[in-house]
């Protein structure tokens, strides 16, 4: 790792809309051409952390500073809305402040890096989310610039995208700083972790691969715990004797007040041990009571050379068969249950008196002007009160702070909970999941998985994380790249 600082943050605070603190004097620095994982709970500011560094966030007190202008780019987490409707040369071209005359070049090269192969005239919104999600870090590489933010590359990538993505970041040979939730792909190049905590509002450095650096925080927890145990032992033992001796007279009410001070010091002594590694609760996703033919599929368009065609497919989907479809990027997986859920698709239909759980992996159908509150409240069932959806929502760590924000205020990673809440609250009789580990912290994931398992409807999932799956019994899998 280089010597030479790059980025340093110098007792930084930061507040979120003026009410919610992310960041309290924190204090770290980048050496050049390091390699650098970002740490912390969904909803802790990773991104806000992101948007300081660019500048498009200003701190409430201290300093940001680049060594010797030194220029970044990010890859964002998703494409903006507002990018949608443009050509893939239009977007590109949105990274230069001057037009390029070379920039169809300059395209190929940084579209060949990621492994991204799509026609330039082709509209952004209708990629698929891996192709998307390879565009994303094509746009940022584009910029050649000296620090690359990477804001969870991994979410939507096949695992040939994923693997390409590892040895690119490895050759790399500039300062990398990356959020992702994905343990396996942060291990097999990070140097080092920044870590910000959700409670303290502080940052903590630790040098080290990222399995090594969990494993430290772990056993530091443990340290801590054990400590405010012993602690806690001896406070209580002195306050007991001070009650007894207060009573005394003469040196008995000296001695329980030399007890007293000693009780109160150990307390100052306690330790605030980490507590944003908290989970989900374990959960239960309650089926709508239905019978007969649920999904029935007669045919599927897929793309092939760029290009849709039209495949048939014998399927009828009933209460308790969970489907996986498979296939590489591109191939039309999201294209597929997008067309189920908005019953574009002619040949394959839902009974009509199916409620459905529609997971969509870029939150499409979550209104990001509603509040948490109406988003969890308009998918309430008969015999379910507001007071259970707070119970449920609480479980997914969606608290009463949160409810009175619009959705757009949320992290990526908070949208995803609030999503899965709300598949508990309105019990659906079919899950369609696109992706629904994207954004979700992996401590969260074996009890998404088991839930996932255990649930009693008919579920159509497509994911490309095969260490999820794995916990997930599927009677049938459709791979779209072979039929």
């Amino acid at each position: 790792m280089n010597d030479e600082v790059i980025l340093r943050f110098d007792e930084v605070s930061f507040e979120y809309m003026h009410d919610k603190p992310i960041l309290a004097e924190a204090s770290f620095a980048v050496h050049k051409n390091a390699k650098i994982t970002l740490m912390g709970q969904n909803g802790a500011g990773k991104s806000s952390l992101f948007k300081l560094i660019t500048s498009e966030l200003k701190p409430k007190t201290g300093l940001v500073s680049v060594t010797n202008h030194a220029t970044i780019a990010t890859a964002q987490q998703v494409v903006a809305r507002e990018d949608l409707n443009l050509t893939v040369i239009d977007y590109f071209a949105k990274a230069f402040k001057e037009p390029q005359k070379d920039l169809q070049s300059q395209i190929y090269k940084v579209m060949t890096a990621v492994n991204l192969d799509v026609p330039t005239d082709r509209l952004v919104g209708v990629l698929s989310g891996g192709q998307q999600a390879r565009l994303l870090l094509a746009f940022a590489l584009i910029q050649n610039s000296d620090i690359l933010l990477l804001d969870e590359p991994t979410n939507n990538l096949d695992q040939a995208g994923i693997d390409h993505l590892i040895e690119f970041l490895v050759m790399y040979p500039k300062t990398v700083i990356v959020i992702s939730h994905d343990a396996d792909f942060l291990n097999c190049f990070t140097e080092g972790v920044i870590y910000l905590d959700n409670f303290t509002h502080k940052i903590e450095t630790y040098v080290g691969d990222y399995y090594s650096v969990v494993e430290e925080i772990s056993k530091r927890v443990e340290r801590e715990q054990r400590k405010n145990a012993q602690l806690k032992r001896s406070i209580i033992d002195r306050k007991e004797k001070v009650n007894f001796f207060a009573n005394k007279g003469g040196r008995m009410r000296q001695l329980a007040k030399k007890l007293k001070d000693e009780a109160s010091d150990m307390e100052e002594n306690m330790v605030d041990v980490r507590r944003e590694d908290k989970t989900i609760r374990h959960f239960i996703i309650p089926v709508q009571d239905i019978a007969g033919a649920i999904v029935t599929i007669d045919g599927i368009k897929v793309i092939r050379n760029h290009e849709p065609i039209i495949k048939k497919v014998d399927k009828i989907m009933r209460k308790k068969m969970h489907l996986l479809v498979t296939g590489p990027n591109g191939v039309g997986k999201s294209t597929f249950l997008r067309s189920l859920v908005s019953g574009s698709n002619p040949q394959a239909k839902i009974l009509d008196e199916v409620r459905v759980g529609y997971y969509s992996q870029d939150f499409s159908n979550l209104n990001f002007d509603q509040t948490v509150f109406d988003s969890l409240s308009n998918v309430l069932i008969e015999g379910t009160d507001i007071n259970d959806m707070r119970s449920i929502a609480a479980g997914f760590l969606i608290t009463g702070d949160l409810m009175g924000r619009k959705i757009s205020e949320l992290s990526e990673g908070q949208k995803g909970l609030l999503s899965l809440a709300r598949l508990v609250i309105m019990q659906p009789g079919l899950l369609i999941l696109d992706e629904p580990t994207n954004h979700i912290n992996f401590r969260h994931l074996p009890i998404m998985a088991k839930a996932i398992n255990e649930y009693q409807g008919a579920m159509i999932m497509v994911s490309h994380m095969p260490d999820f799956v794995s916990q997930i019994k599927f009677d049938d899998v459709l791979d779209l790249g072979k039929i």
